[in-house]
């Protein structure tokens, strides 16, 4: 039993003995006491108040004496103020508390078992013709950071991807390449296979933009208004023609292009692959959109023929949801080719065939809110259990202090060239600081890798993923605040203090010997570090990961007030010595469980 589970069945047996009634445990309420007053947990005593026939002061004192006279080895003391009983749990108690915390190596975590239900989660959904840019860091993150939270509370799970392969957008970087690129390889440019590619979609967009351009002064001067000339020019523009025959010849499976787009797609997902490894993200089973549009066409002709959907005199297929509040939503254009929606039919037709899917989870940005609506309606009306109760994970947009970004216009922050500057900037922050003394040169380039990735990792994920943010990240490396590095450092500084401690000789027993006097602020971390447990919990219940962030850093915040106003190594009570020494031990594994849940490696020495 923990301290709160004690402390229930003792007020109850109050309740029992002072006013003869028989209470029910949900109504014993217990919080944590706020730090204004003396105490740590409280107790909520206004529902008590008819049958104490008394008022809530009152109430509280009879309450607290009964608890401080009967139970001393649970309560040493207690405060009343108006209807709160702030109860002083005894040492023992912490002592006993941190050694069920010490004897379990990954306190907090439970662990799937064959009867856990099966949570699938979409991330990162990136479309071939460009490399990754920051909004897919953020996606990223946030995927990786929930499964690994949803796994943690017991579920089974299953990380999945969709890639965009095929489209209008694809074939753009392929013309581009074909006109303009003289057959420039990622060997032969010494660029990554994403970038090579994200570069002659930037073309495509510039030799288009200038047609237009041309063609626009051309129909004006014909006598056409600014607006028509501009339809009529990007109607017209051969480049654009071609990009859409291409894609025509695509759909039909022409060998030419179809060689082509296999080569190029290629290219990218090599370069994909290194991003994701830097990145410290993966995906157990990664689908295709050029493979799961055509599983979508045939549920939405299942749907056509059953009458769930409708079709247009011009033959595009419509969903009416009017019934649901919305309004109608294509589903195949007239000319047969299929739209995003039908595509996620398709995926998740797939996806149902290949998992027993209990949960799906889609992290997707909050401007395709709509989207998910609808599809979970198209879900269910189709017959996918799981279709009415999909979560849309939704996030808010990352900006950078500059401003938005553009992938057409070649202003995106790429993903690569964010991770190496966040490392470069770390290695300056470090050396500057000399918290790179004395290592060699591969422990410092190491070390420099995890506090970069661990400073952009922390900063994005300690914001709650549905507000808008704007990631600093000058901001995001310093070694103080609510950062990563923050965080890091004092993880390596408790690994210090144990490698000291073990140096000497000090070994941490299995079992902290009970009868010691604890300060408060001792008493106050091992709370701290039993609310782990539920911080798991909540971040699972609510989707959350951020409040692990900060869990974390309120950890640490505490962690390093106790280590400036304490002595470890240098405390004279050997007990006591040990005691700190297995307290600090905690902290840090906490830390390192919070921090891997994130995804954010913590550094052994800094």
């Amino acid at each position: 039993m923990n301290i709160e589970q004690k402390l229930t069945a003792t007020a109850i047996a109050a309740l029992n003995t002072l006013y003869g009634q028989e209470v029910p445990e949900k109504m014993v309420q217990l919080q944590k006491t706020k730090k204004e007053f003396e105490g740590h947990l409280t107790l909520v005593v206004f529902p008590f108040l008819k049958m104490s026939k008394k008022g809530p002061e009152q109430t509280a004192q009879e309450i607290g004496e009964y608890l401080k006279q009967n139970a001393p080895e649970l309560v040493s003391n207690y405060n009343a103020v108006k209807g709160f009983l702030n109860l002083t749990i005894a040492s023992d108690c912490w002592v006993e508390l941190l050694n069920s915390i010490h004897a379990d190596a990954e306190y907090g975590i439970t662990k799937a078992t064959d009867e856990s239900p099966l949570v699938m989660i979409e991330y990162s959904s990136p479309n071939t013709n460009k490399p990754l840019h920051l909004g897919h860091v953020r996606n990223n993150l946030l995927g990786w950071a929930l499964a690994n939270v949803m796994a943690a509370n017991g579920n089974k799970v299953v990380k999945t991807n969709i890639v965009n392969d095929r489209g209008i957008h694809i074939c753009k970087s392929m013309l581009a390449w074909l006109k303009y690129g003289n057959g420039e390889t990622p060997e032969s440019s010494g660029k990554k296979g994403d970038h090579l590619i994200g570069d002659y979609y930037v073309a495509f967009d510039k030799h288009y933009k200038a047609e237009v351009k041309e063609l626009m002064t051309q129909y004006q001067a014909e006598g056409l208004g600014e607006e028509e000339a501009k339809a009529k020019a990007e109607a017209n523009s051969p480049l654009m023609l071609e990009a859409r025959e291409m894609l025509r010849k695509w759909e039909a499976n022409d060998p030419e292009v179809r060689g082509l787009w296999e080569k190029m797609n290629n290219w990218v997902y090599a370069g994909f692959d290194e991003t994701y490894a830097q990145m410290g993200v993966g995906f157990d089973k990664i689908y295709y959109e050029s493979q799961t549009y055509l599983e979508g066409k045939e549920k939405v002709m299942e749907g056509l023929e059953k009458g769930f959907f409708f079709r247009k005199e011009d033959g595009s297929v419509w969903a009416d949801l009017t019934a649901e509040g919305l309004d109608h939503k294509l589903l195949l254009r007239a000319d047969g080719t299929s739209v995003y929606m039908t595509q996620d039919i398709g995926t998740a037709k797939l996806r149902f065939q290949d998992f027993p899917i209990d949960k799906m989870i889609y992290v997707v940005g909050n401007e395709q809110n709509y989207h998910f609506q609808v599809l979970s309606i198209l879900l269910d009306k189709l017959g996918f259990e799981w279709g009415k109760g999909l979560v849309h994970f939704s996030y808010g947009m990352v900006e950078l202090p500059e401003g938005k970004m553009k992938s057409r216009e070649g202003t995106v922050v790429d993903a690569d060239d964010l991770m190496a500057a966040m490392i470069e900037t770390a290695k300056e922050t470090s050396a500057e600081l000399g918290k790179l003394d004395g290592l060699t040169q591969e422990e410092a380039d190491n070390i420099a890798r995890i506090v970069g990735l661990g400073a952009l990792k922390y900063f994005i994920l300690k914001v709650d993923a549905r507000k808008n943010m704007t990631f600093n990240p000058k901001e995001s490396i310093d070694f103080n605040g609510n950062t990563g590095p923050f965080i890091q450092y004092t993880y390596a500084r408790i690994q210090s203090v144990l490698r000291k401690a073990a140096e000497q000789g000090i070994e941490i027993p299995a079992v902290i010997p009970a009868g010691l006097e604890l300060s408060t602020k001792e008493e106050g971390l091992i709370q701290m570090l039993a609310e782990f447990k539920n911080t798991v919990k909540q971040a699972g219940t609510d989707y959350n990961p951020s409040v692990i962030a900060n869990y974390a850093y309120d950890l640490v915040k505490e962690y390093n007030q106790f280590y400036h106003d304490f002595s470890i190594l240098r405390e004279e009570n050997e007990a006591l010595k040990v005691f700190r020494l297995a307290l600090s031990q905690n902290v840090g594994k906490i830390v390192k469980l919070a921090m891997g849940l994130l995804g954010i490696e913590v550094p052994e020495r800094m």
